[in-house]
């Protein structure tokens, strides 16, 4: 007889994301926790983190409430688990009593939070009896109003005054799945009807992007292993075309994408364009991961391990004809792909990260011959990695003109904000493009 695997229990889920919380508070990435998490149990533990993750500043002003002495950090974390599934205003993923049974069993279960069970057990019960008033509570609270740090809001407050909650409603919403036809193999109406044979439903974006109406794990997915697809945000794959268009590359011309990892627009740069490009990746377990997905998708590259800053360690000499930077950055506008960003980032990151995407900027900007273009982009909201970076690169270099580009692209949720051309609806994450022409 085969064997019967049972769904795991709420009150292991809620440990496991208690313990994943517990880390990401002391700044660990919730994508590295989750992976270690067993497979039996990752499904579930990841719906309830990020889920926890959007509603944490919630859940910290009512922890704040209701018992003014932090608890130890384990304790606190299943809390702050806890408070987070039972104040949604919405339908609740659990019934709030159920939620009280299985976080005390959860607590019961692990040794950092046996003694702590009464007290766990007395917050929830006192949120229950007094959860319109501890609401009303948070009414005056930045960070519990939009579930973001209160820098975070502020600063967008000031450089977007009209868009600034548009943005933070769409951070709080799970992102779409979203495809980018590999189209040297077959259109995007042909993988339309191949969804279609297995049950899923997709709408159009962009010029090969496909979004579907519901996820689902990649291997479900029609021809993914024979590279037919690649899983790239709306915005993502504007970043190729904005390269490319008009620049009329031969297969001696040579172009490069300079922080490279995992490989995706490296392999959008393939599928558009005849030339030899080289991909740069600092980190060596990273720069695998391009090595995987042109494997995939059956396309070459030249992939080095080295710092694109550092120009004497990977360049040879030839000048290039297109160069794309997607510089490191904070990462503020895939909120909604990785809703721990907004809580393992500080302010202080914004200003580190812009001085590195300078360097970037002033290293690999001599490499480009005249007439060719490099694209400057970051996942970022913040103009000082967007706007301010552009232009203070302008007025430092007379031989850079900026081409029409779509700036700063905000976060959407399918409304007015997520028209990125023609009209179409478009959802997408939070992108900065600036287009940039060496002229003599």
């Amino acid at each position: 007889m085969s064997e019967v695997t049972q769904a795991p229990a709420l009150w292991q889920q809620l440990q496991a994301c208690a313990q994943l919380l517990e880390r990401i508070l002391k700044g660990a990435s919730a994508t590295a926790l989750l992976d270690a998490v067993p497979s039996a149990l990752r499904p579930g533990v990841q719906a309830i983190t990020y889920h926890v993750l959007r509603h944490l500043g919630q859940a910290q002003a009512l922890r704040r409430a209701l018992a003014p002495k932090t608890p130890k950090p384990a304790a606190d974390a299943l809390l702050l688990t806890a408070l987070a599934l039972m104040c949604v205003d919405d339908v609740p993923l659990y019934d709030a009593h159920t939620l009280v049974n299985q976080t005390s069993e959860a607590a019961k279960k692990h040794r950092a939070t046996q003694a702590l069970v009464p007290f766990l057990n007395g917050c929830l019960r006192r949120f229950l009896r007094e959860r319109e008033t501890l609401m009303a509570g948070l009414a005056d609270d930045l960070q519990a109003q939009w579930n973001h740090p209160a820098w975070w809001v502020r600063r967008l407050q000031r450089e977007q005054p009209e868009r600034w909650a548009q943005v933070l409603t769409a951070n709080n919403q799970a992102a779409p799945m979203t495809l980018r036809v590999n189209t040297r193999m077959l259109s995007r109406e042909a993988y339309l009807a191949e969804l279609a044979k297995v049950g899923l439903e997709a709408y159009a974006q962009g010029d090969a992007g496909l979004t579907l109406t519901r996820a689902c794990p990649v291997h479900e997915l029609p021809g993914f292993d024979q590279g037919w697809v690649s899983v790239q945000d709306a915005a993502a794959q504007l970043a190729a075309p904005l390269l490319l268009k008009d620049l009329h590359l031969s297969a001696s011309s040579r172009v490069l994408d300079a922080c490279a990892a995992p490989g995706g627009k490296t392999a959008h740069l393939l599928e558009l364009s005849p030339a030899m490009v080289t991909a740069l990746e600092v980190d060596a377990q990273r720069a695998q991961k391009i090595h995987n997905t042109l494997d995939r998708l059956k396309l070459q590259a030249n992939v080095i391990t080295a710092d694109a800053a550092h120009t004497q360690s990977w360049w040879d000499g030839v000048l290039l004809d297109a160069i794309l930077l997607d510089a490191p950055c904070t990462a503020s506008g895939i909120v909604k792909r990785h809703p721990d960003v907004r809580w393992l980032r500080r302010e202080a990151d914004i200003e580190q990260l812009a001085a590195q995407q300078s360097r970037l900027l002033q290293a690999l900007w001599p490499l480009l011959k005249v007439g060719g273009r490099l694209l400057y982009c970051t996942c970022s909201v913040f103009k000082a990695e967007g706007q301010d970076q552009t232009e203070a690169f302008l007025r430092h270099n007379t031989q850079a003109r900026l081409l029409p580009s779509p700036g700063h692209l905000m976060p959407s949720i399918g409304a007015d904000e997520g028209k990125l051309k023609d009209n179409q609806t478009h959802v997408h994450d939070g992108f900065y493009y600036a287009l940039l022409e060496k002229v003599a």
